[in-house]
């Protein structure tokens, strides 16, 4: 029986403001694949807005106004994965370069937290700083470089 619940978070760098044409599909689709991922086994929480619907309309740690946030809890890893690449979730991840720029490092961490732990923006921007200085460890890893609750590196 798992003792810590899996954290995830992850920014992007929209190509234009969020209203622009550009970002439309992006836009559209927030709301509907937010709502997939609560109603998908093993989901816990995640970061929203006063709308309720997304985190667009949170203040974040970084200057450019371009870069979003997004960040969920997860009893484990299967159920992030599971959401993530089977899902209609995988088609926007396929697809990011029509609405992102790139970024240099890494762009998504994940870390282990206590069950009933909701983790704060400062918190996470720590851990994905942490992982893109340091690389993988068991406190911020990537999803090709995976750790289990127990601190052991495991394969996919």
């Amino acid at each position: 029986m798992n003792k810590k619940h899996l954290a995830q978070y992850n920014i992007i760098k929209l190509k234009d403001e969020l209203n622009s044409p550009i970002i439309k599909e992006f836009k559209d689709f927030l709301a509907p694949v937010n709502l997939l991922a609560e109603e998908s086994s093993g989901f816990i929480w995640r970061l929203k807005d006063e709308s309720g619907e997304s985190a667009t309309e949170l203040e974040t740690p970084y200057e450019d106004k371009l870069i979003f946030v997004n960040m969920s809890v997860w009893e484990n890893y299967a159920s992030l994965s599971e959401y993530t690449y089977k899902t209609v979730h995988s088609y926007f991840l396929k697809s990011r370069k029509k609405w992102a720029n790139e970024i240099e490092g890494h762009k998504a961490v994940m870390w282990y937290i206590d069950k009933g732990h909701i983790p704060t923006i400062s918190e996470a921007k720590k851990k994905l700083d942490l992982l893109n200085q340091n690389g993988s460890s068991p406190t911020a890893f990537s999803m090709s470089e995976l750790y289990n609750e127990s601190g052991e590196k495991y394969k996919k």
